[in-house]
């Protein structure tokens, strides 16, 4: 990342890492307080998804950022969105 992300997709990145922080206290509890397997195996797949879905936008803004900007590097704007496709499909 760098200064080239706007102000207010910054701050709904930041944002995320905000909820993900909140899921990763609620397992924290949840361990903390015995509960059920499935219930920590629930939230971990959550927590798990939405750093997959962070991840996927950070990738995303970097290709569209400095790989498909002013012709640094030879990929056309079609070769980028198959590359973030495939980024997508494989953080899934």
């Amino acid at each position: 990342m760098t200064s080239d992300k706007p102000g207010k997709e910054r701050v709904k990145l930041l944002n995320r890492v905000k909820r993900l922080r909140g899921q990763l206290d609620a397992v924290e509890r949840t361990l903390a307080e015995d509960r059920e397997c499935a219930d920590v195996l629930m939230l971990l797949a959550a927590v798990r998804g939405g750093i997959n879905g962070l991840m996927a936008e950070v990738l995303e803004d970097h290709i569209r950022l400095h790989l498909l900007q002013d012709g640094r590097v030879p990929l056309t704007p079609e070769l980028g969105e198959e590359l973030i496709d495939l980024v997508r499909a494989y953080l899934k």
